[in-house]
């Protein structure tokens, strides 16, 4: 794969706003769009970990955003890929709806299709708060616009490359630029989002299921790895998750088999995937495991 230049960059608007709720209760946060440096944080949170969430815009991105923000004992930094303005309102204001008293949340944007953009939204999140991230949720992640081929050569090798690229190599890349500082301090928080069409095939296609299956590789080796340094490396692998994203234009009828499949009756929720990555992220003994959230859909 070749390192190619981003379509976007980390976006460089930087004007901050005011705090965000009640002034009398929420006094010291504050959320700060599209801070890409020198990001002002507060001398009552820098005892909290940073949490970095790429893809924070998506459902499951945007739901665990806001289980972090109600702990009240974490700084956010959050990506996201597009200019797309009702996107990022909306996840400002799911934020701003549970914002604690103390926490410092900052946006930052960047095109994570390209190892560049990778690099560049490290070194902003890192220049823009003063320190290294501590939790890092790998989120962000594409299908390939291509779903439920009926043959091997329905998918270009392009599409592959792009799918690996986005799902796999990008992900391991900002682990790489991460893990150092945590294992220099000797704790770290490591989650990958994989997909249970990781273990199954899917039917989106071989593209997008291998490119979550080398995660797992992944995440074995790199979590044995630095076992002893105080750093689990971890997996969430969702299913059937209640996504407009996920689901597409699929209609009730559609929900309604898919149900059918998945012992629990429903479709998982998104913050059931949060809560899943929040606990992997509470405890220091769970390393080198990925955890199925499919409502016992694959037995693993």
């Amino acid at each position: 794969m070749s390192d190619r230049s981003p379509t976007q960059s980390a976006s460089a608007n930087r004007r901050r706003t005011s705090t965000i709720g009640p002034t009398s209760n929420r006094s010291s946060a504050a959320i700060i769009p599209d801070r890409s440096s020198s990001l002002s944080v507060s001398t009552d949170t820098r005892s909290h970990k940073l949490v970095l969430i790429t893809g924070a815009t998506g459902a499951i991105g945007r739901a665990t955003a806001v289980a972090f923000a109600k702990a009240g004992k974490y700084n956010l930094a959050l990506h996201y890929a597009t200019a797309n303005e009702a996107t990022r309102e909306k996840l400002l204001s799911a934020i701003g709806d549970v914002l604690p008293a103390v926490i410092d949340v900052a946006l930052f944007q960047s095109d994570l299709s390209s190892f560049e953009g990778v690099r560049r939204l490290h070194r902003e999140v890192v220049e823009g708060f003063g320190r290294g991230i501590d939790i890092l949720f790998l989120n962000a992640g594409i299908t390939g616009g291509k779903t439920n081929p009926t043959c091997l050569n329905d998918i270009p090798i392009g599409i592959f490359e792009d799918v690996w690229r986005m799902n796999c190599a990008g992900p391991i890349l900002l682990t790489q630029l991460c893990a150092p500082r945590m294992e220099q301090q000797g704790w770290g928080r490591v989650v990958f989002n994989s997909s249970i069409a990781a273990f199954t095939g899917g039917g989106v296609g071989p593209h997008y299921a291998s490119s979550k299956s080398a995660i797992h590789g992944f995440v074995h080796w790199f979590g044995a790895n630095v076992a002893g340094k105080g750093v689990t490396v971890n997996a969430v692998a969702p299913a059937l998750i209640d996504d407009a994203a996920m689901l597409g234009e699929m209609d009730e009828g559609g929900k309604k088999k898919m149900t059918e499949k998945i012992p629990v009756g429903r479709l998982g929720r998104p913050e059931e995937v949060a809560e899943t990555v929040l606990w992997l992220v509470s405890t220091g003994y769970m390393t080198r495991k990925i955890i199925p959230v499919d409502g016992g859909y694959h037995p693993y």
